[in-house]
């Protein structure tokens, strides 16, 4: 398999990105706690205490959207259903077995719509 010019430059861009991100947020944890550490050599001159600040910020967790799971299954399900008619229309006789490749998705898609209808609360 020969690789051609186009596929390097894709590589390097993604690689350049990557190195890119790391180094921005590199920097941006660098410039906060350096200003951290100018406001707290600036209480310490005048004499204000300071309380403690954690380094990083706390993260706040949000609750899992209940929505994610239905709607995964149901983009699953139709795409690969989709699939499947495409496939048996484009294909030629002798390649028509292929129209189910995609039915592992159609199995996955009604899995995720069945665990969440059996899961969700019986009392609603």
């Amino acid at each position: 398999m020969s690789y051609t010019v186009g596929d390097g430059i894709v590589a390097v861009a993604l690689a350049a990105g990557v190195v890119g991100y790391v180094y921005v947020t590199h920097q941006s944890r660098r410039k906060r706690l350096e200003i951290i550490h100018q406001e707290r050599l600036a209480a310490m001159e005048k004499g204000i205490p300071l309380p403690e600040l954690p380094l990083e910020p706390a993260r706040n967790p949000h609750a899992p959207d209940p929505n994610v799971i239905p709607i995964l299954g149901m983009v699953l399900l139709s795409l690969s259903v989709g699939a499947m008619i495409a496939l048996t229309q484009i294909l030629p006789a002798p390649l028509q077995g292929f129209w189910i490749a995609p039915l592992p998705l159609v199995f996955l898609g009604v899995g995720l719509l069945a665990f969440h209808f059996l899961k969700r609360d019986v009392s609603r």
